[in-house]
C-alpha cells in the first residue's frame, strides 16, 4: 500500500500567462545569467516577477537572512504569483528556516521549483506543510540549460499528466521494486538537516540523491553520518542522479553498494537529475514507483490539484 500523508497539499498547475515569482534564498547570482534564465521562462509563455531588492548581497549570501526570508514569505502571500522559482543554490537556505512563515506556505500552496541548496526548502515545505514541490533547474542554470532540461521543466509546469522517467544509462546497485513518496535531493544539504528541528522523516519514501564536487570519501562520510543517525531505516528505495565532479561514477556507486549492503531496498543509479546536464524536473511529495528491471521511475499521480 502506498504511503499517503493526509496533509499533502498539491499546487495548481500553471497556464501560459501566469506569473512566476523569483526568489534568491541562498547565494548571490550572476546578473547576466539571471536575465538570460528569465527569458527562458518568458519564451515558455510565463510572466516573471521579482523585487529589485533580489540583487542585494551580503558576502556569500543574497542579502541578510531576514531579507531573503521576507521575499520568500511575500511571494507565497502574493495571490498574483502562481509559482515560485529560485535564482540559484549555493548556500544560505538553512539560515532562513526559522524565519519562514510556514502558515503562509500552507495557506497558499503553489508550485515551488529548485534544487541543490534549495533541497532544504523542498523537503521542509513537505514535512511542515505537506507542499508538493518540483526538483528542477533554477534561473541561473536555465541560462545555459540543454533543450531537454528546458522541455522537461515546461512539460511539468503546464501538463497534468503523471510522469514516467526511463533511466537509459542505468546501473542497478540493488535490484527490486519499490513504491513510496518521492523526496531527497542534494546529499550534502540533506545531511546538514540531521539533528536540527527541521530534519525530515524519510519513512516510506523513495530518495533521490545527487551531489557535485564531493570527493568519494566525503560521499562515504555523508552517507554514513545519515545512516548512523537512522535516516535510512524506513526508506523504500534510492535513485541516484548525477554526481558531477565526485570522481568515477563506478566508485561512487560502489560506496552506495557497500554502505547499504545489508539493506533490502532497491537502488538504481544513472538518472539525468542534478547538477549535470540534462537536469530533468521531477515532483517531490507524491507517490512514485521504482523498478530496477526496466529502469523506470514512475509517478502514480499528477503533482497538481484537480488533475
Amino acid at each position: 500500500m502506498l504511503f499517503d500523508p493526509i496533509h499533502t497539499q498539491k499546487p495548481s498547475r500553471l497556464i501560459p500567462g501566469d506569473t512566476i515569482g523569483v526568489i534568491a534564498p541562498s547565494s548571490p547570482f550572476d546578473r547576466q545569467k539571471f536575465y538570460s534564465g528569465l527569458s527562458v521562462l518568458e519564451e515558455m509563455g510565463f510572466t516573471v516577477f521579482f523585487p529589485e531588492t533580489i540583487f542585494e548581497q551580503k558576502g556569500y549570501l543574497a542579502g541578510s537572512d531576514t531579507h531573503r526570508a521576507n521575499i520568500l514569505n511575500l511571494m507565497f502571500r502574493d495571490k498574483g504569483v502562481k509559482g515560485i522559482i529560485c535564482a540559484r543554490g549555493g548556500y544560505g537556505a538553512l539560515r532562513i528556516l526559522p524565519l519562514i512563515d510556514f502558515d503562509a506556505v500552507a495557506l497558499n500552496p503553489k508550485i515551488f521549483i529548485g534544487c541543490s541548496d534549495v533541497t532544504i526548502l523542498l523537503n521542509t515545505f513537505f514535512s511542515k506543510c505537506g507542499l508538493v514541490s518540483l526538483h528542477g533547474p533554477m534561473i541561473e542554470s536555465l541560462s545555459k540549460a540543454s533543450d531537454e532540461t528546458k522541455q522537461s521543466l515546461r512539460d511539468m509546469l503546464i501538463t497534468a499528466q503523471a510522469l514516467t522517467i526511463v533511466c537509459e544509462n542505468r546501473t542497478v546497485i540493488h535490484s527490486g521494486v519499490a513504491s513510496g513518496i518521492m523526496a531527497g535531493g542534494n546529499l550534502t544539504t540533506l545531511c546538514h538537516l540531521v539533528g536540527t528541528p527541521f530534519e525530515p522523516d524519510f519513512s516510506g519514501q523513495i530518495l533521490l540523491l545527487e551531489d557535485i564536487g564531493e570527493s568519494p570519501y566525503r560521499i562515504d562520510r555523508l552517507l554514513m553520518h545519515m545512516k548512523l543517525a537512522g535516516c535510512f531505516e524506513a526508506i523504500r528505495g534510492i535513485v541516484l542522479g548525477s554526481f558531477k565532479g565526485c570522481g568515477e561514477p563506478g566508485l561512487v556507486y560502489q560506496i552506495f553498494d557497500d554502505i547499504f549492503s545489508n539493506d533490502c531496498f532497491p537502488i538504481l543509479a544513472g538518472f539525468d537529475i542534478g547538477h549535470d546536464e540534462p537536469n530533468l524536473t521531477i515532483p517531490f511529495g507524491i507517490n512514485a514507483s521504482l523498478d530496477t528491471a526496466v529502469g523506470n521511475l514512475s509517478f502514480a499521480e499528477s503533482p497538481f490539484v484537480g488533475n
